[in-house]
């Protein structure tokens, strides 16, 4: 990067330039996709805001997106109502439409021969062969509402499927093969599901939030201290208040500021009932903190 403009974020752009990256290599993609920043201020949307315009805004919202359906949304909003936010991912999947066209239009012109991908053959016949086993199993885990006893009914019925197929002096299917299989089977049944409008697998219908619960205090000599629980997910968190000397100096593209607020995320192997070494920071960790 030589230079950049401070008040046109990268995200947007470096999203569709990769997705035309990928659209002409010719690698098998089932995008194109793109995406657009939608802002909202005076009861008007605005598209791809500057910095100066969201500072202003009730919305910083993003949609990702292929011609015919929406794939990803992220956004913070000043309390607007549902009809505006949704509004809004309309707009953005509306907008983004340009992009889309502009890459398909360059495809067309300069993009490579589509590569041959054949799947695995006999990935359709493990299936066959692990669903006639643990179908039912798996069916029956997730009519288990507690997580921790879906986990084990899963994990059985996985165990089962691995111990037939793929232990043994000749097994018929290597354990990486079977464990795919499951998970493929895994991911038919609760899509199925959700498709065919039942219930999700802690009981509710698509248009129940789980039970939220909060409270503050709970920790008697920290500065400030909270508890937030929502279904079986449970944080606790507390802070710590500091001077202006312990704000951390961020040294970025756009230029250089500070950052008063500090997240220290820890998410241990025990907060799932699993044991296992603390180390670095893992996914879950970045991706939250």
């Amino acid at each position: 990067m030589l230079s950049l403009n401070p008040e046109v974020d990268g995200d947007i752009p470096a999203l569709i330039g990769a997705s035309a990256a990928m659209a002409i290599a010719g690698v098998p993609f089932q995008g194109p996709i793109a995406a657009a920043r939608v802002g909202y201020a005076d009861g008007k949307y605005l598209l791809n805001p500057t910095a100066t315009q969201l500072e202003t805004s009730e919305l910083d919202l993003v949609v990702a997106g292929t011609k015919d359906a929406v794939l990803m949304v992220e956004s913070e909003a000043k309390i607007l109502s549902e009809d505006v936010m949704l509004g809004a991912v309309l707009f953005g999947h509306e907008q983004m439409q340009v992009a889309i066209k502009a890459i398909n239009e360059l495809t067309a012109e300069v993009g490579k021969p589509k590569w041959k991908f054949t799947p695995d053959a006999k990935l359709a016949e493990i299936e066959k062969d692990v669903a006639t086993l643990v179908e039912k199993d798996v069916a029956a885990a997730y009519n288990l509402k507690k997580k921790d006893e879906r986990r084990n009914a899963l994990d059985k019925a996985r165990s089962a499927a691995v111990e037939k197929f793929a232990s043994g002096e000749k097994p018929k299917w290597s354990e990486a093969q079977v464990e795919t299989a499951f998970a493929n089977i895994e991911y038919k049944l609760v899509r199925g599901r959700i498709l065919a409008n039942e219930p999700r697998i802690d009981g509710r219908d698509t248009k129940t939030v789980r039970p939220i619960t909060t409270g503050v205090g709970l920790l008697p000599r920290v500065h400030g201290s909270g508890i937030f629980t929502r279904g079986e997910t449970q944080v606790l968190a507390a802070v710590t208040l500091g001077t202006g000397r312990d704000a951390q100096i961020i040294d970025a593209a756009e230029g250089e500021w500070k950052d008063s607020f500090l997240l220290n995320y820890n998410f241990q192997p025990f907060c799932v009932g699993e044991t296992g070494r603390m180390m670095g920071p893992k996914r879950r960790e970045i991706g939250h903190g």
